[in-house]
This record gives C-alpha cells, structure tokens and sequence, in this order.
C-alpha cells in the first residue's frame, strides 16, 4: 500500500511543473504583437450593400467595371498570452513584433488609434486628388475642413471650391491668401464657390479673430487641388491606415474611364499616395501577398521601395509589378492588358 502512495505522490510531484506551466501558457501575457495576413478588399465591389468606392452626382460619368482591384491589410493581435503567441510563431505564417514597436509607451492605445484613422481619412483625400489629378480635372482653391464652431460654419463645406472674394476671383492658393491677409477681424467676406451636386452658391461670412494672427479669421482649411462637381466616398472604415491609397486611385480611375484596368484579371495591391500620384512604401509587404495569393491574386503592385523585401518571399504564381506612381501603375496594367512587359521588383 505503502508503495502505491509513493507512486502517487511521484505522479502528483511531477504534474506540478506541467499544470503550473499549463497556467502559464494560458494565463501570462507577453509584451509582444502578432503580424500576419489580413482581409483584402476589392475596391470595385461592395462591403455591407455599399459600393467600397461610390462616385455619384452630375458629370460623373461612371463606366462599368469587372473583376479585382484588391487593397490589402494586415492582421494585428494584442494582448497574446504565452500559449496563443507560441502558436502563432509556431504557424509560420505570423510574425512577432515587441509591442513598444507597434504602440510606443509614450502614447496611449486610443492616440495611436485615433493618429492611424486621422492618416486613413487623410490618405481617401489624396486617392481622389490623385485620381482626379490624373484624368485632367482643373485644379481650384478646394475647402479641406471647416472649423466648428468657427465664422464659415453652416456656409462652407468640406469639397467646396472657392472662386472668388469680395468679387475678385481667385484662381490658386496664394491669390486667395493675399486676399485673406489683407482683411481684420470683423470684416464680411463675400465668397463665391461651388458645391458638389449643387447649384454654384454665395456666402457672406464674418470674420473671426485668432491669436497666431492680427487678420481676419475665415475658419476653413484651403488647398490647390483637381475640382470634380460630384463626390467620391470610400465606404471603408480605418482598416490600414493611409496604404490604401493607391488602390482606392485606381479604382476611381477604372470607374471613370471606359474598359478594365485589370483585363479580367484578379489584381492587388498596397501603397500610399499623394495628391500628385506618388506611391510610398508601406509596411508588412509580405503579409500582404500572401494574403492576395490566398485570396486569388495573379498580379501585385508593390511600391518601388518595397521591392526587395517583396522579393524575398515571392508568392508561386503571382507577379510582382512595381510602381513608383499613379502614372506608372495604370499604365502597367494596361501594359500587361496588351501582353507586354511592365516594370517588375
């Protein structure tokens, strides 16, 4: 009897380091942030019953498209106990970052959130200048944001183009800053413009006062950019920060031209965008075409300084186009549409 308690006791002895580290894979959060391959979206389809990129209102001439013009994400986890981040290392398919990397301690969750969808809503902005740009449409003082509460709110909006003060027209920024300095607090400013899906309009507004300033105080954002009479919403909510703008670009560009960029191919992509077209790196590059391998991906955009990490891990089957502009991206797929050579990582 003596000895089945002993061998009993042994048993129980040796489950304690293996229950205890059972706890400890299960229970123990490490300060580390999983990588890996995140959901793509085609930028000509719809998410939730809506068109990931709507163009609507007079003169827009919106064509027909087909087929794939994917943006690209990649997954973030937090918050991994022990067990989950050695699962997911062990996959192979994810990749382990120190959490500081990826939310610097000198800021908190939600400013990082809020920094990331505030770069999002920037990069929309840039797709459609980009676009806009692109096909020809004439550039005009734009309204970027109204502050409010502020002299011009409920007078202008965000995609206004201002075309003149106090009957004096202004064709670019700087004739309408040398307008607005010569003013004082208090002044009325009588401004022409146009709106989107809307008849043009005047608005007299009365200035305001600043104190980084001895002029008077309009309350909008201005900037040079290409002025359409129909809006273009992105039906997508912050899901990669500000690499999505090319995508989004190319979308608008297929929309608003006859014919398929893609020629019917399953295409994707990454990269941020200026206004003027030029592409930026991103990061996560690998993530990204696995997850448009898997998703039925035959050709990649990939920005120019991205290339040599997307060679590194090349996915079978899948081209890896690179781009440096918005210029060179259409006219590569329009390059592999005739059966051509376009420029490749």
């Amino acid at each position: 009897m003596g000895g089945v308690n002993r061998r009993i006791l042994t048993l129980l002895v040796a489950l304690v380091p293996i229950v205890a580290f059972g706890v400890l894979l299960s229970v123990v959060t490490v300060p580390f942030v999983s990588l890996g391959p995140g959901p793509t979206f085609n930028t000509l389809g719809e998410v939730d019953g809506k068109q990931v990129v709507n163009i609507q209102g007079p003169g827009a001439d919106v064509h027909p498209t087909s087929g794939h013009l994917n943006m690209t994400t990649v997954s973030q986890r937090d918050g991994l106990t022990l067990g989950q981040a050695l699962a997911l290392w062990m996959s192979g398919r994810e990749q382990l970052l120190p959490r500081d990397l990826v939310y610097p301690p000198d800021k908190s969750k939600d400013e990082i959130d809020e920094a990331n969808t505030s770069d999002f809503r920037k990069s929309e902005d840039s797709a459609q200048y980009a676009a806009l740009s692109f096909l020809k449409y004439p550039a005009a003082v734009t309204v970027q944001s109204v502050t409010d509460p502020g002299p011009s709110a409920g007078k202008l909006q965000k995609g206004d183009a201002i075309d003149g003060v106090n009957g004096t027209p202004v064709a670019n920024l700087d004739q309408f800053q040398a307008l607005l300095k010569a003013t004082k607090p208090g002044d009325n400013l009588v401004i022409d413009f146009r709106r989107k899906d809307a008849p043009p309009g005047v608005a007299t507004v009365t200035l305001g006062d600043n104190p980084d300033r001895d002029y008077g105080f309009l309350g909008v954002g201005v900037l040079d950019a290409p002025w359409a009479p129909f809006d273009i919403d992105f039906n997508l909510a912050n899901i990669g920060g500000p690499s999505a703008g090319l995508m989004f670009s190319l979308a608008v560009v297929d929309k608003l031209t006859t014919g398929d960029l893609n020629d019917g191919k399953f295409v994707a992509g990454t990269g941020t965008i200026t206004g003027d077209g030029k592409v930026g790196s991103i990061g996560g590059i690998t993530h990204k075409m696995l997850a448009a391998k898997e998703a039925g991906a035959t050709v990649f955009l990939v920005p120019a300084e991205n290339c040599t990490e997307a060679r590194s891990e090349p996915q079978d089957g899948m081209e890896l186009v690179k781009v440096e502009t918005l210029n060179q991206a259409v006219d590569a797929l329009h390059t592999l549409s005739a059966g051509g050579e376009p420029p490749r990582c």
